[in-house]
């Protein structure tokens, strides 16, 4: 099967089972999804979904939450991976949103980064689903999930698999297939016991052929940019 073939027969499976692929996140506007994916970085969406309700109705813009403290934001989020860091981030992030972009979310990948606790994968995640650019965010289950099915087989870094998903998928297809991967990551292949009975792409799957999701691990003392 050549390249495209692959590409081709994943994304025909895709757009037929999953339609209307979205994030699970919760939210009300752009800064909230910022919010909700800066939470979620190594954390479920399930457990961002239970802290950010409370959260919002407290802070629930840039304005708001540029003038909490960092313990005033933890005490919504202490139950999130790593809530320290991230409440520092959300703080700071804010602040600059009010005093650099006039409280407005910047709609470009550099202008995403310059804020605190942002990297490339959340900004990429903030132009696809926010601002509906074709954006390829690469998080854990995209980057196991694209290299079981063959679609990325020699990359090594999340951003070698971003690099190649966004050349060899049409362009309208992005926005989709970034949830499309996460999904099918989240639900069917799984990282340990991924469902192969139920799985519509074992057709693709080569995951016995080579070593699979092995990215070196991020230091667990404190969340940088994602």
């Amino acid at each position: 099967m050549t390249t495209a073939e692959r590409y081709a027969r994943a994304i025909d499976f895709f757009r037929e089972t999953m339609p209307k692929a979205k994030t699970e996140l919760s939210y009300g506007d752009d800064f909230q999804l910022l919010v909700a994916v800066m939470l979620s970085a190594q954390c479920t969406d399930k457990r961002v979904n239970m802290v950010t309700p409370a959260l919002f109705g407290r802070y629930p813009d840039a304005e708001s939450m540029s003038k909490a403290s960092e313990a005033d934001i933890l005490e919504y989020v202490k139950s999130v991976s790593y809530p320290n860091s991230k409440s520092q981030h959300l703080v700071e992030m804010s602040r600059m949103l009010q005093d650099e972009f006039g409280g407005e979310i910047p709609h470009t990948l550099e202008g995403l980064m310059r804020l605190p606790g942002v990297g490339r994968k959340t900004a990429n995640v903030m132009l696809n689903v926010a601002f509906g650019q074709p954006a390829m965010p690469v998080d854990t289950h995209v980057f196991r999930v694209a290299a079981r099915l063959g679609l990325t087989p020699q990359c090594k870094t999340p951003e070698q698999t971003e690099r190649e998903l966004v050349a060899h998928i049409q362009q309208e297809h992005l926005a989709a297939a970034h949830h499309w991967l996460i999904l099918f990551g989240r639900y069917t292949c799984t990282a340990l016991r991924p469902k192969c009975a139920e799985c519509g792409l074992k057709d693709l799957c080569i995951k016995d052929d080579i070593a699979i999701g092995k990215v070196k691990p991020r230091s667990r003392a404190k969340v940088g940019k994602r």
